[in-house]
């Protein structure tokens, strides 16, 4: 029951959501700035299911992400200004200032890649998932995509080997019923469900509300505790849907992909004020709790943008360090395959 989840727990996922949004509002506003060099998927909408796996997952559980992975990082637990450096290819970002937006990885806080090439992480999930089974180390691992990553062969294979196998993996798609333009509707037949064609497949699945936080918490907890039990992977489905254009700090709605009741009617569902709502409803937090988590929370997206600032551009040589290898074919003195 959503209604168990202990206060500081649903405080917790609020504040991971807070600093979601309001990070992201943030890039939004700063983008045109031209200082963040480098693309952006936003995830303004979409806030809960990251947000949730920070919640039910260990710190050392392994988390894979996507090319919109801001949102997924800093569920997870990352540090906003060593993102918001990364975006400014700074020295002190996450990866030092050499991947930007798509390409984050910080393992401290158990968040191990993310990727720009459609389901492309999916597998890396499942073969960490593979090797905690075999270290006997407890950890789960988990993918996180989008609805158009099941339409990629790898999808298939990683849910069959790791059913076959049992594995510790979460496989968690958000589904915003979009790949770029296109509707779900346009690319898959007509009465075609994701989770159902998962099921079929023998694995344990979950459909949820994506804008409903605590049953979300509820469901991602549940199914952490089954693949960490040696049960198997579990996939999970919750319905979602992205405010602002795939690529970019901007509104699309006048492309005409979508119409504006559409996006209106998804936009009246908003995840972060309806946990809000709930919270203060519970008692969990009053009116003047909830202030002070959001002013606490705008404080450090502010203390984030001042040490992307601040922190010096690599040096030049920097560029050829952690490359499996040099130009000439053979392995960099400054590479590092670990």
């Amino acid at each position: 029951m959503t209604s168990d989840v202990a206060p500081q727990t649903a405080i917790d996922l609020l504040r991971r959501m807070e600093r979601i949004r309001l990070l992201e509002e943030a890039i939004a506003e700063r983008y045109p700035e031209e200082k963040m060099r480098c693309p952006t998927h936003l995830s303004t909408g979409q806030e809960t299911v990251p947000s949730a796996i920070g919640v039910a997952l260990r710190r050392d559980d392994q988390v894979f992400s996507t090319h919109r992975s801001h949102a997924h990082y800093v569920g997870k637990g990352g540090d906003l200004g060593a993102l918001v450096a990364e975006l400014y290819g700074k020295a002190g970002g996450c990866c030092g200032g050499r991947g930007g937006s798509m390409h984050l990885s910080d393992r401290s806080v158990g968040f191990v890649a993310s990727t720009a090439i459609v389901a492309n992480s999916i597998p890396l999930a499942v073969g960490a998932a593979l090797a905690n089974r075999l270290l006997g180390n407890g950890r789960v691992g988990c993918a996180l995509f989008g609805d158009a990553a099941v339409e990629e062969g790898v999808f298939s294979e990683s849910v069959n080997f790791a059913a076959l196998r049992a594995l510790p993996v979460l496989f968690v798609c958000e589904n915003n019923q979009y790949s770029v333009f296109t509707h779900l509707r346009d690319r898959q037949p007509a009465g075609r469900r994701i989770h159902e064609m998962v099921a079929a497949m023998g694995v344990r699945t979950v459909v949820g509300d994506g804008n409903d936080a605590l049953a979300v918490l509820a469901a991602v907890e549940d199914a952490a505790a089954h693949a960490r039990n040696r049960k198997g992977p579990v996939f999970l489905e919750f319905a979602t849907y992205r405010w602002r254009e795939h690529c970019g700090p901007f509104y699309d709605n006048d492309l005409g992909y979508r119409t504006a009741g559409e996006f209106e009617a998804w936009r009246a569902r908003d995840p972060v004020a309806r946990l809000e709502g709930e919270l203060v409803s519970r008692g969990d937090l009053d009116a003047a709790g909830l202030r002070s988590l959001q002013e606490s929370v705008r404080a450090e997206v502010a203390a984030a943008f001042d040490v992307a600032e601040a922190s010096p551009f690599p040096p030049a040589a920097d560029a050829y360090r952690e490359l499996f290898v040099a130009q000439d074919g053979m392995p960099s003195q400054g590479s590092h395959t670990e």
